[in-house]
């Protein structure tokens, strides 16, 4: 059986403020430790009204502070927005603090919009440096070299597990030359999957940190009492979906019993082929669903996203995920 991981954007619902998420998510990760789930990991956004997870390192910080078994890490720093060293510094003192339990995801998206891309400093074309800061970022956490002039304090020696995220085959590619496990963001990208596992694992090399290829795959879960109350919930998550398509940043909306009139023929068409992977319903249809899925992708992990408005349900849907593994 796949391990089961957890992804948090820390969602802010309407009528809610981003303490009130970063405590949600609190809550559930302490949950998500008693459940047996295997990581809990923290996506980096900005400028995004809807998701209190921007300044990542702290967030994992607050999470891990109140757990004390299960895996928390950032899925992912978005590491062309910041300078490998200091990426380093920040998840090595989180090691020091926690130690054995901190993983570090890395992206090469923006993870925002053009306008605050730029708000951050970042420089576009850095992104077609990835691979080599990869490298950089490795190089800080090995041991120090004699007369090595930069050094990441805390950082150097430790043993900070590094993942390669992706939306595509350029991610797979990174994470198979360097032998690094990889992370496909399916939950919102599913097009370039398939491709993007055969590159993976056609061309994986190994290295110190992984022998053979080691994939976790996105996916969207929402499972209720009932297969209504859980199309209903699910209802939050594709009107979050419809306010990206749109450009449109705002807080995550409340479920409604229905879709029609909230979006345009091409709107449903975009925002459902989006969330392609996405599994709802009674804990029986989730998991044949998840069986098939499981089954066409060989995936060794899986991280599920439940990006649901009412807390209490969102508790209830990984309740009810966890009963099943």
């Amino acid at each position: 059986m796949a391990l089961l991981s957890i992804l948090d954007i820390v969602p802010v619902p309407e009528g809610a403020t981003p303490k009130d998420a970063l405590h949600n998510s609190l809550n559930l990760a302490r949950s998500a430790e008693r459940w047996g789930y295997h990581r809990y990991w923290i996506a980096e956004h900005h400028n995004m009204v809807g998701a209190a997870g921007a300044a990542t390192g702290t967030v994992v910080g607050f999470i891990a502070a109140g757990t004390s078994t299960i895996r928390v890490g950032a899925g992912g720093i978005m590491l062309p927005n910041h300078a490998p060293l200091v990426v380093a510094e920040q998840f090595g003192t989180l090691e020091c603090l926690y130690p054995g339990r901190i993983d570090l995801g890395l992206g090469r998206a923006p993870g925002t919009d053009q306008f605050t891309a730029r708000a951050l400093r970042r420089d576009a074309m850095r992104a077609q440096e990835f691979p080599q800061e990869v490298i950089e970022l490795q190089h800080f956490f090995a041991q120090p070299q004699p007369q090595q002039i930069v050094q990441a304090v805390p950082g150097a020696g430790l043993d900070v597990p590094i993942w390669v995220l992706g939306s595509g085959e350029t991610g797979a590619s990174v994470a198979a030359s360097l032998g690094l496990p990889f992370a496909f963001a399916s939950h919102f990208a599913p097009s370039a999957l398939t491709n993007a596992l055969e590159v993976y694992r056609s061309g994986f090399s190994p290295s110190a940190q992984l022998a053979a290829p080691y994939v976790m795959l996105g996916v969207n879960v929402v499972i209720a009492d009932t297969q209504e109350e859980a199309e209903r919930i699910f209802t939050s998550v594709q009107q979050r979906f419809i306010n990206i398509v749109r450009g449109e940043p705002r807080k995550l909306p409340p479920p409604v019993d229905n879709m029609a009139g909230l979006w345009s023929p091409e709107e449903k068409a975009r925002v459902s082929s989006m969330l392609t992977y996405s599994f709802v319903g009674t804990a029986e249809v989730v998991k044949d669903g998840l069986d098939g899925f499981l089954e066409m992708t060989k995936a060794d992990e899986l991280i599920v996203s439940a990006t649901v408005f009412d807390p209490a349900a969102r508790l209830r849907s990984y309740e009810l995920l966890a009963d099943l593994w």
